[in-house]
């Protein structure tokens, strides 16, 4: 009996917005490219977009076989708890959206696993490709030889990204680099491809429990800002913008799916702190989080703040490339570049590992850091062991949660353990 594997992503560029989906189709015993599948979906939200991945990738498993075994792999933890029938549907549409999955093929031929998503860079890339060029794109690999198909992804499995994964048959499989190199503006569809120096070492929310008595820290980005919508920098050089109506409801949906996600993660959400940047868009996403969470009232760290801009503070990419040409590429690539007035990664990065040496003194901690995208940035580096030249690159969604598990220090006194991307805020969970 043929054992397929799909990999399935859905996108929305402002949810609801521009959207896409790809789903990419592998044998789960050889690794062979089976098929494609990428389409253009209009204005529409994040979780259509997702579940018409699933839909679209199962429709084609049962044309290459209708007799298959099916695995779903997918970085939405929604789709993937829901149709496994871990998390109840409350709203209508998502219902809906779920019986369409189930009318595809018989429901008892499919398995969902929920996979990071920086293992599912190949049905991004095809959701993205569908959303830029605003067209549908099939392969059909299986009717015959297609010597440019693309690699099947890596297995769930946690691991570097030079080294070799598994499906869930066990076969070998080639690994393509961990990424969490996804464009860090509203427009939150892009994204960069990694380079094997610029990947974090990433694994599942339960695997990361297995580490025991690591500590574990979920980082969460602020919802989106006026500026954030406008493309501007905003940094600690003023405490404002407030978040939008839009960006509370990312808040919201962090401290849902961390709610969702803290029983299997192993934390007991009771004995967890809440830190945040003072800045006033951080205070706000995380007062929406400790309403949900009920852990009490987050407590104020300046060391979170985000880094400071100087002279590029409230202006546009566009707008620093005039008058500074060059310079935004150069505080990407270089960790010491610093903007006229400024800070740069390395100088935000010495003040963010002494807020996770502070955490490290007692076992089994867990803490929510509430912060901005050079904040998050830098502890995903210095956790993940980035290589320094390629933190820029490292791209954080508003409202996005992400976790650490921090086991310690090695010997050079750099910090060791894994990164998790666990989702952006079109992961919205019931509840």
């Amino acid at each position: 009996m043929r054992r397929i594997v799909i990999h399935t992503d859905g996108g929305s560029r402002g949810n609801p917005g521009i959207a896409g989906y790809g789903s990419h189709l592998a044998d789960a015993d050889t690794g062979e490219v089976l098929a494609t599948r990428s389409g253009y979906l209009g204005r529409t939200t994040n979780n259509v977009a997702e579940y018409t991945a699933v839909v679209e990738g199962l429709r084609a498993a049962d044309l290459i076989d209708p007799d298959s075994v099916i695995e779903v792999r997918a970085d939405s933890k929604l789709v993937v708890e829901q149709m496994s029938g871990r998390w109840k549907i409350k709203h209508d549409d998502m219902r809906r959206l779920a019986a369409e999955v189930r009318g595809v093929v018989d429901p008892a031929r499919v398995t969902y696993t929920w996979v990071p998503r920086a293992r599912n860079t190949l049905a991004d890339a095809l959701a993205n490709k569908a959303m830029d060029s605003k067209a549908d794109a099939h392969t059909d690999e299986w009717r015959g030889s297609a010597a440019d198909s693309p690699t099947t992804e890596p297995g769930p499995a946690a691991g570097g990204a030079s080294g070799g994964g598994a499906s869930s048959s066990g076969a070998s499989v080639p690994v393509e680099p961990a990424s969490l190199f996804d464009d860090d503006s509203f427009d939150t569809g892009s994204s960069d491809t990694a380079t094997s120096d610029a990947t974090p070492r990433a694994q599942s929310s339960e695997q990361a429990m297995r580490l025991g008595t690591a500590n574990k820290i979920y980082l969460v980005r602020h919802g989106v800002t006026p500026w954030t919508v406008a493309g501007k920098n905003s940094g600690s050089d003023t405490p404002g913008p407030d978040l939008t109506e839009e960006g509370r409801q990312h808040a919201r949906n962090a401290g849902r799916l961390i709610k969702a996600l803290a029983p299997s993660d192993g934390v007991d959400l009771t004995q967890v702190d809440v830190l945040a940047s003072p800045m006033v868009r951080t205070r706000q996403t995380a007062e929406e989080i400790t309403a949900i969470l009920g852990t009490g009232a987050a407590t104020i760290d300046d060391r979170l703040r985000e880094v400071t801009f100087g002279e590029w503070n409230g202006l546009t990419e566009q707008e620093i490339n005039a008058g500074w040409p060059g310079g935004f590429a150069e505080f990407r690539a270089d960790i010491d570049h610093q903007p006229p007035g400024g800070e740069s990664h390395r100088q935000v990065g010495a003040r963010v590992a002494q807020v996770l040496r502070d955490f490290m003194g007692d076992e089994g901690r867990t803490i929510i850091l509430v912060a901005h995208a050079v904040v998050v940035r830098t502890a995903v580096a210095l956790v993940g062991g980035i290589d320094p030249r390629a933190w820029g690159r490292v791209r954080v969604r508003p409202g996005s949660v992400t976790m650490l598990s921090v086991s310690g220090l090695d010997p050079e006194g750099r910090f060791t353990g894994q990164v998790n991307y666990v989702g952006a805020p079109g992961e919205a969970v019931d509840g």
